[in-house]
């Protein structure tokens, strides 16, 4: 089994998407490490507000077998692929990290860039892998987040809950 690490976002019909998707990786993975969910402003485009929040958790799953299961999962809940890459998004699911990986595969650059460059994708991730060490950097997400300028990207927790069970409070 690997430890993996994913993204979630949504910035269309989010609270719908981000629970079918938290659905469709439990019942995928079974035990899900969930952060709580943050909101922020769109990165890169002018649009609505977007829910982010990571999970973990373990998979017998190739790298490329990752990426399409979850592409499936995105175009099951009305992803469009066919719109500029910075646009609403009904969901993106992007793995973040794959065990202690570091390069391309399958088109997949890993980890991803994203960790250290978006507070929506550090913070979520230092709350739930606080002293898991970036695979590259050799840094905790602790530290990174540490060291980010938390003042660069605007984002606040949300009440939200799956399942019955409060997952995050704002």
């Amino acid at each position: 089994m690997t430890a993996i690490y994913l993204s979630l976002g949504s910035n269309v019909d989010r609270h719908k998407n981000i629970t079918a998707a938290l659905d469709a990786l439990a019942e995928l993975f079974g035990v899900l490490k969930i952060s709580s969910v943050y909101e922020s402003k769109s990165v890169g485009f002018d649009g609505s507000n977007f829910f982010n929040l990571v999970v973990g958790a373990d998979t017998d799953l190739s790298i490329a077998e990752l990426s399409e299961t979850l592409k499936h999962i995105e175009d099951e809940n009305g992803r469009k692929r066919n719109g500029p890459k910075f646009s609403p998004r009904t969901l993106d699911i992007d793995i973040l990290t794959y065990g202690d990986f570091v390069g391309n595969e399958s088109g997949i650059e890993l980890p991803r860039a994203e960790i250290t460059k978006n507070a929506f994708v550090l913070l979520p991730l230092a709350e739930i892998a606080a002293d898991v060490f970036h695979p590259e950097l050799q840094k905790s997400y602790r530290e990174l987040w540490a060291g980010y300028d938390q003042t660069s990207q605007s984002l606040w927790s949300i009440d939200f809950e799956w399942r019955g069970k409060k997952i995050s409070a704002a």
